[in-house]
């Protein structure tokens, strides 16, 4: 949780505890689960999955396209028929897209057939 969406997170359990009418003192996790409400750290992941996911699929604006980059390795790897995407090097913290895109669309977690699919749909 970072400064930057901790106020984000207090506005998202407070629409959470009013919408359902909850105590002051409920849990929160409960109430955004039955409102099928995703915590705002993950929102924010997902949104740049499916932000990088359309990019990739060229179904954004051509600038956003040639942000991301594919992995080119100078051999050949077993890693190299998995559309990864190279991130860019820096000495400075970024926080702009062409750097997080690739850094959450390669999460372990990720399985590789979600990187395969073709519709946003099916991504999402």
């Amino acid at each position: 949780q970072t400064r930057s969406t901790k106020g984000f997170e207090a506005v998202q359990n407070a629409a959470a505890k009013l919408l359902t009418r909850s105590f002051k003192w409920s849990h929160v996790t409960p109430l955004l689960i039955s409102l099928h409400w995703l915590p705002i750290k993950f929102r924010v992941q997902f949104k740049v999955l499916v932000f990088t996911f359309r990019a990739l699929h060229g179904q954004t604006p051509s600038y956003i396209d040639e942000l991301l980059q594919p992995h080119v390795t100078s051999r050949t790897l077993r890693s190299s028929d998995q559309g990864l995407l190279s991130v860019p090097q820096s000495r400075l913290k970024l926080k702009s897209f062409c750097s997080h895109g690739p850094q959450t669309l390669e999460l372990p977690s990720l399985p590789s057939n979600l990187r395969s699919l073709d519709s946003v749909d099916s991504f999402k």
